[in-house]
């Protein structure tokens, strides 16, 4: 399994609105950068990643999970375009602020700290491990601590 960070602005496509949509989760459409398209091309079903509020709020709030591969965006007739759908897994019980991750030394080279602007990242399991100790998880099997 690998790890995600999915940026939304929540005046867009919130955590309340992702949790809405269930088990059968909601295209993750509308990304128009190649790096981030390129990482959801990656993806495998099962991949986890965090959602992050991005614009408003700045921290992760949740857990979600890759429900479909990666297949052409529904909102583009651009063929050079794809998503994944993904479903909500859980709330993160502390959200984990962009100031508190770029605080920690654990954190230093993770992609939200130095790819700030990619909308799709990879997240390294020890990056992952962390951030959802931070957020009163454990990583591996998202119970809170």
């Amino acid at each position: 399994m690998r790890y995600w960070l999915f940026k939304s602005e929540p005046s867009t496509w919130s955590w309340d609105q992702q949790k809405a949509k269930g088990d059968a989760g909601e295209e993750w459409d509308g990304i128009r950068n190649y790096q981030a398209r390129n990482n959801m091309r990656e993806m495998k079903l099962g991949d986890r990643g965090f959602f992050y509020h991005s614009q408003e709020g700045l921290e992760v709030v949740g857990i979600v999970e890759v429900c479909a591969l990666s297949h052409p965006d529904s909102t583009t007739d651009d063929e050079r375009w794809d998503c994944v759908d993904v479903k909500a897994v859980r709330d993160v019980p502390n959200p984990v602020a962009l100031s508190a991750v770029k605080a920690n030394p654990k954190l230093a080279k993770m992609a939200l700290v130095t790819h700030m602007r990619l909308s799709v990242q990879p997240v390294l399991e020890d990056e992952w491990m962390e951030v959802c100790r931070m957020g009163g998880l454990d990583g591996a099997t998202l119970k809170p601590l």
